[in-house]
């Protein structure tokens, strides 16, 4: 049975991508909101609306009495997390589910087992799916990390264990650099999840950054809906995403596809998630981490298949069965998503919040989806991620894709704000990118250290 209303704690695009799906569906919503997006576009879509704090994530979007208050005293039957926030929080999913609210992701249990990553490393090697060489466990100070280092050798990465967004990872080249790369990533572990637990990988080098995508009920079914290249990164942050991937024959794509259930019957996953793998020269592939969450780049498979993510997430949550079987999924044509940040490029890409004076989002033709929160005369706040709109299209072929994607960056228009619309108008037009040929070191290594902005 279909949830009558549903709170969505999140904010910007996602937020309105998933009221637009509940409104599909014929169910009610509810958006939260802080005093500084009290204008924002989900506030003016939603049913209901209810400000829940100060600017500031931690008095707002990161307050879980707050937004449990404003599930109840609205009567919603269910909260749709989104992604970051609280989206991979255990604590608000059990929250959730004690106040009899439920929350549209995996149960508590699951985000806690693979969102420590020593702990997903080891359920992963288990479960037969192949992990990338590194520590056994927790490493907690430098004399172990050295230790470690020498055993599987450099270049070596180290990972915060319970990292994400990029936070806690430092690549570390030789062992001169060890110490002071160990503290500095521990630190901000500490300070971005109040957990300063690190483990240490080899660095797969080169590698492509490849995710599968699933879905899974809880009856027991589960599906994937293929692969999604993430391989063009800066700073571990994933700037332009494309399905299906270059790199992949159909024997991988099967073979990762396949690991990608193990993982999900590992942990008796439910709702949508996202295993990640990096693959390297010789095509072989390794698990990396899981994402328990919708994530950013999820309209590109939703172009190439056809399924809706977002709602299938709600119609499971709703404890319908997933009519989807693996047969049923084809990949059809090739899909490419930009992520439009308020950032200037030319300042090592600095948030540059302000006033959007004009707008234009290019919407016009076949195979062309914009998910934006933002309007003219919106006045984008300091306070959050600086993503304000993802451009995605589809095309039968790679290069249709390309061109489409430069014709509607082309007509993109945000007046009075500074976006990276022009870094990746001539990212996809490099030619590298045109014939696929990149990896995870292709942004900091290649494209960025000889890219000339034009000017205005």
């Amino acid at each position: 049975m279909a949830f009558g209303k549903v709170l969505i704690a999140n904010r910007g695009e996602i937020a309105v991508r998933i009221i637009r799906a509940c409104r599909e569906l014929g169910i009610k919503t509810v958006a939260v909101f802080s005093e500084a997006d009290k204008e924002a576009l989900h506030v003016e879509l939603a049913d209901e609306a209810i400000c829940i704090g100060k600017a500031r994530a931690t008095d707002s979007y990161l307050n879980m009495q707050q937004i449990l208050s404003a599930a109840v005293v609205t009567n919603s039957e269910a909260i749709h997390p989104g992604f970051g926030f609280l989206a991979e929080n255990s604590l608000f999913a059990q929250m959730c589910e004690d106040c009899q609210i439920k929350f549209i992701g995996p149960k508590g249990k699951t985000i806690d087992e693979m969102g420590n990553k020593i702990n997903a490393r080891t359920l992963m090697q288990n479960a037969g799916v192949p992990v990338i060489p590194g520590s056994k466990g927790e490493v907690s100070n430098l004399i172990e990390a050295e230790k470690i280092a020498k055993e599987i050798g450099y270049p070596l990465m180290l990972k915060a264990a319970a990292g994400g967004g990029g936070k806690g990872i430092r690549k570390v080249l030789t062992s001169s650099e060890l110490a002071e790369q160990f503290h500095s990533a521990q630190q901000e572990a500490l300070a971005s999840f109040g957990n300063g637990q690190m483990y240490i990988e080899k660095i797969i080098y080169p590698a492509k950054h490849i995710e599968i995508q699933v879905l899974a009920d809880e009856y027991g079914n589960v599906i994937h809906l293929g692969e999604r290249d993430c391989s063009l990164q800066r700073n571990n942050q994933k700037v332009l995403e494309e399905a299906p991937s270059l790199t992949l024959s159909a024997e991988l794509r099967d073979k990762m596809g396949q690991a990608a259930l193990k993982a999900a019957y590992a942990v008796n996953y439910e709702n949508a998630g996202t295993i990640e793998f990096l693959v390297d020269a010789d095509q072989n592939f390794y698990f990396m981490e899981m994402n328990t969450r919708i994530q950013v780049e999820h309209p590109v498979t939703e172009m190439v298949t056809g399924v809706d993510i977002v709602k299938w997430q709600l119609q499971i949550a709703a404890g319908e069965k997933l009519s989807l079987k693996q047969s049923d999924i084809e990949l059809k044509g090739f899909a490419i998503e930009c992520r439009i940040n308020a950032e200037d490029a030319t300042r090592n890409f600095a948030p540059a919040p302000g006033r959007i004076k004009n707008l234009y989002l290019p919407s016009g033709g076949m195979g062309l989806r914009v998910d934006s929160g933002v309007y003219s005369d919106y006045l984008i706040p300091p306070f959050y991620d600086s993503m304000i709109a993802k451009v995605i299209v589809h095309a039968e072929t790679r290069i249709e894709a390309l061109r489409k994607m430069q014709r509607a960056l082309g007509e993109l228009v945000t007046e009075g704000v500074t976006t990276n619309q022009e870094f990746q108008l001539d990212l996809i037009t490099h030619p590298d990118i045109i014939a696929g040929k990149y990896d995870t070191s292709f942004l900091g290594e290649t494209f960025l250290p000889t890219w000339e902005p034009q000017n205005e």
